[in-house]
C-alpha cells in the first residue's frame, strides 16, 4: 500500500495543526476520484473534523451546478468557490461573494488562437457564462467532460456570439497532453499575469480565468475576510496545478500521492493516493486526535 511521504516542512506542521479552524478540500483527484464520488472514509472523516468545531469548504475549478452535488455530500456550510475561485457563492444563501470574468478582449483573442487552422480540430473550447456552458459542439472529449460533471452545454456553433456577455472560465481540451502543455508555455510568453490567470487543473484540461483568479486568493478571501482567521488557521488539500497558491497560502498545504512532482515538491506534506482515500488520512494525521 501507498504510504504518505512527509517532507523536511512536516515537523512544523504537525505543531501547527493545534490552530486549524478551516479546512479547504479541491474535488477531482482530492475527495473524487475515478468513481466520481466521495467515498466513506473520507466522509467520515470530514464529519469527525466538523464534530471537533473545524469548518469545512470546498475549492474547485469545476461549475457551480457540478460542484453543488459535493458540497452536499461532505455537509458544508460556507460559500462554495468554484471555477478556480472566480466565483465565490453560497449556496444557503445565493449570496454571490465573489465573481471576475475574463475581459472580453481575452476571451476573444483566446477564442482566435484556439481556432488556428492547425489548432481548431484538435482542441474543444468551452465558454462559461452565468454558470452555464457554451461550446462550438459536442465533441467526443465534450461528451466525456458532460458526463463526469453531470450538465448540459449549449452548442452555438460560434462562441463569438456569446461575447457580449464575458466568460467566468475558458478552457480547452484535448487528449493530447503534449499539445496542452505546449499551449501553455506559448499563451503563458502572449499574456502577463496581471493580464490572464492560466493553468492547467488535470492534464488534459487548459484554463484562462481573471488575473487576480486562482484558489489561493478565493482561500484567502473566505479565511481572512469572511471568517477573520489568518493562513495559519488554514489546512488545504488539492492535487494538480491549480492547487497551488491555496497550497501556498495555508499554514498546512497537503498534496495528493497522485499530483505531479511540482505539486508534491511544495506542499508540506503528500498524502495517499485518491484512490487510497488520501483525504482521511491527511485530516486523521492533523486534525483529529
Amino acid at each position: 500500500m501507498q504510504q504518505p511521504v512527509i517532507d523536511s516542512q512536516s515537523s512544523r506542521s504537525l505543531a501547527a495543526a493545534r490552530d486549524i479552524q478551516l479546512l479547504v478540500l479541491d474535488i477531482d483527484g482530492t475527495i473524487a476520484g475515478q468513481s466520481n464520488a466521495v467515498r466513506e472514509p473520507v466522509k467520515q472523516a470530514v464529519r469527525a473534523v466538523q464534530a471537533k468545531g473545524i469548518q469545512v469548504a470546498i475549492a474547485t475549478g469545476r461549475m457551480y451546478q457540478s460542484a453543488l452535488r459535493f458540497y452536499e455530500e461532505i455537509g458544508a456550510t460556507l460559500p462554495l468557490m468554484v471555477y478556480q475561485g472566480a466565483l465565490i457563492k453560497d449556496p444557503a444563501t445565493n449570496e454571490i461573494h465573489r465573481h471576475l470574468t475574463v475581459p472580453q478582449v481575452y476571451a476573444a483573442a483566446l477564442l482566435d488562437y484556439f481556432e488556428q487552422p492547425e489548432l481548431r480540430s484538435r482542441l474543444s473550447v468551452h465558454f462559461y457564462i452565468n454558470d452555464q456552458l457554451y461550446v462550438r459542439e459536442i465533441t467526443p472529449d465534450t461528451e466525456d467532460y458532460l458526463s463526469r460533471s453531470t450538465i448540459r452545454a449549449i452548442a452555438v456553433g460560434d462562441l463569438r456570439t456569446t461575447l457580449p456577455q464575458e466568460p467566468t472560465k475558458v478552457l480547452a481540451l484535448a487528449a493530447d497532453v503534449d499539445l496542452l502543455d505546449t499551449l501553455l508555455v506559448d499563451l503563458r510568453q502572449h499574456y502577463q499575469p496581471t493580464e490572464l490567470y492560466l493553468t492547467k487543473s488535470v492534464a488534459t484540461f487548459f484554463e484562462a480565468t481573471h488575473p487576480q483568479v486562482n484558489k489561493g486568493t478565493a482561500v484567502q478571501y473566505l479565511a481572512e475576510q469572511y471568517l477573520k482567521l489568518g493562513p495559519e488557521n488554514v489546512m488545504v488539500v488539492g492535487d494538480n496545478f491549480n492547487d497551488l497558491e491555496m497550497i501556498q497560502y495555508a499554514g498546512i498545504g497537503v498534496a495528493m500521492g497522485n499530483a505531479p512532482a511540482g505539486v508534491k515538491a511544495i506542499a508540506d506534506w503528500v498524502a495517499p493516493d485518491v484512490e487510497l482515500d488520501g483525504v482521511a488520512a491527511a485530516i486523521e494525521e492533523f486534525l483529529l486526535d
